[in-house]
């Protein structure tokens, strides 16, 4: 299976100067995209369809299928092909809508071209994740389990583990034989197994791989790479377990660039993972030996890489296939035990195209979603079905926090979202003071209130500036007032949140007073209220004239430096390349 990458090698076939016109559209904006060239437009076809990752054809699918329809082989390894119609008004994903990315360049090219994307995809349709799109292997009756799924019938979930799968809908249940070797002897029915073990296979049944097991590796210097991954291969089917469940080589760092490993890790589709020998000497392995330790200081290579996990933590391993060498190879497997992943989402201020592609995929990856109520009703359309919700009011903060990271400790797909980014006076931080090894944690960034803002009044920041919170209830006011005064000392162009509120009505003029005593009173001040949401509002002040009651808790406040100027009824902070007197 092979998702497209950014550099994936896409070929572009026309007939037509209006298909040539949108090929080039297209090659413009995408480098690693080509016209094809051939005696003919089948010739053409039959090039790309051969040289390339992807094809794109501004052709009649009608004449794309006949030409490619002797070529057809294996999903997993065909490429994608899309087909655009000669006035662009369709991107039709035709091949590989999965397996390939098809349904991804669709959409892709169907921005590029103004096109409409055709997605047919069953799950897609349906809005259920496909067994092929969850990011790992899969293998076995996938497309008869995934018709079980999509017609409602029950489907059986056996997993070794707790891994962090996402929303999956009511009829796929996890099995009640779900306890570690549970993948084996479940009786028939259809099944979606989540096991590393070698089962055999049967028409009613997927099983998805997960990334559980490291694979030390230790050699020779100008070890062959055959020897290296026969002896991999042969142990790991010696020990019952499926080489596409590696989630990497690893080694000691002295052999990051021995070409056997790498040339095995290449050949395996995972990277090669090295640490270094001080490393791999801290950690506790059955089988030491003290000539390893003088050749390369540590007593262990295999089997301390393989218990190590890909960041260096020795987490929760266990060594299922202690060190066996060849002639000038050595390996050792371990089984690691899933972390919970908690994606800290960040929604951006408010307005739907100001949610990045990236916070959309966390959202959809997600089985549980955790949010300010608000918040989480801005994306309620965007979750898939059976997604778990726990939305809590204001003043939840440390509430919500804690529960993200409990649901991600119990192995759980997580997703902690807050306006804004995240990571800027959210919920980011207070969910990391909670989370430990157990968690993998994927920060999203999100367009902040202030960019937003001042997107909204010119170019304020364009120069240094300081972002401050005017809210006492976390930070005593003395600790803020010191902090305006630096950043009016300073000079620095100064935004605020949390500016006022009912129950905080004289922070803001105390600020103001501040940055007064050290700036000229026409320096502007720009207050948004509701940025890029309903009821937005842009005010334009000075220090001597702004009013403070026009400010609320949905507004942020900029304050420009002594250099910012208004011109043309916007907001401008000059870099310092050259500025007018």
């Amino acid at each position: 299976m092979h998702h497209l990458t950014p550099h994936a090698r896409i070929g572009l076939v026309a007939a037509t100067a209006a298909g040539r016109r949108h090929a080039r559209t297209v090659a413009a904006a995408w480098p690693h995209a080509r016209l094809v060239p051939g005696e003919s437009v089948a010739d053409a076809l039959r090039t790309a369809w051969s040289d390339c990752d992807a094809v794109i054809a501004f052709l009649a699918t009608g004449a794309v299928v006949r030409i490619l329809a002797p070529l057809l082989g294996d999903k997993r390894t065909d490429p994608a092909v899309v087909v655009v119609d000669e006035a662009a008004r369709h991107a039709v994903a035709l091949l590989g809508g999965h397996a390939g990315g098809g349904n991804a360049l669709a959409e892709a090219v169907g921005a590029l071209v103004d096109a409409r994307p055709v997605v047919t995809t069953a799950t897609d349709a349906v809005d259920l994740p496909g067994l092929d799109t969850l990011g790992w292997p899969v293998e076995g009756a996938v497309a008869a389990v995934s018709r079980a799924v999509l017609d409602g019938e029950p489907v059986r979930l056996v997993a070794d583990a707790d891994w962090p799968l996402p929303a999956l809908p009511p009829n796929v249940r996890p099995s009640v034989a779900d306890a570690p070797g549970a993948a084996d002897g479940v009786p028939a029915g259809y099944r979606l197994l989540v096991t590393d073990r070698l089962v055999p296979p049967d028409d009613r049944t997927a099983v998805l791989r997960p990334p559980s097991l490291v694979a030390g590796v230790g050699a020779s210097r100008g070890v062959p790479a055959d020897e290296v991954r026969d002896l991999l291969h042969r142990e790991l089917t010696s020990a019952g377990l499926s080489p596409a469940s590696l989630r990497c080589l690893a080694s000691v760092d002295a052999k990051a660039d021995e070409a056997g490993i790498v040339a095995t890790a290449d050949a395996l589709g995972v990277p090669l993972v090295t640490h270094p020998a001080v490393t791999l000497a801290a950690v506790d392995v059955p089988h030491p030996s003290e000539v390893v330790r003088a050749v390369v200081g540590t007593p262990s290579v295999a089997e301390a890489a393989a218990l190590l996990d890909v960041d260096g933590r020795s987490g929760d391993a266990e060594l299922l296939v202690p060190k066996t060498a060849s002639a000038m190879a050595t390996v050792a497997v371990a089984r690691h035990a899933p972390r919970g992943r908690l994606a800290v989402v960040g929604l951006g201020p408010g307005a739907a195209d100001l949610r990045t592609p990236r916070a959309v995929a966390e959202l959809r990856r997600a089985a549980v979603v955790v949010g300010l109520d608000q918040y989480v009703d801005q994306v309620r359309g965007v979750l898939r079905p059976g997604t778990r919700v726990l939305a809590s009011g204001l003043g939840a903060e440390e509430a919500r926090a804690r529960a993200a990271v409990a649901e991600a400790a119990a192995g759980r797909a997580v997703a902690l979202i807050g306006s804004g980014d995240a990571g800027v006076y959210a919920m980011a931080s207070p969910a990391l003071e909670y989370a430990d090894e157990r968690i993998d944690v994927v920060g999203v960034p999100g367009v902040t209130a202030a960019l937003a803002a001042g997107a909204l009044l010119g170019a304020p920041l364009g120069h240094d500036h300081a972002y401050l919170s005017l809210s006492d209830l976390h930070t005593p006011w003395e600790v803020i007032e010191r902090r305006v005064t630096a950043v009016a000392e300073g000079d620095f162009v100064a935004l605020f949140y949390n500016p006022r509120s009912r129950a905080r009505d004289w922070q803001l003029g105390r600020a103001l007073a501040i940055l007064a005593a050290h700036r000229p009173p026409d320096t502007p001040v720009g207050v948004v209220r509701n940025a890029s949401r309903d009821g937005e509002r842009v005010h334009l002040a000075t220090l001597a004239t702004l009013d403070p009651q026009v400010v609320d808790m949905y507004s942020v406040v900029v304050v420009g430096s002594s250099d910012t100027r208004l011109v043309a009824g916007r907001m401008v902070t000059p870099r310092g390349y050259r500025w007018r007197s």
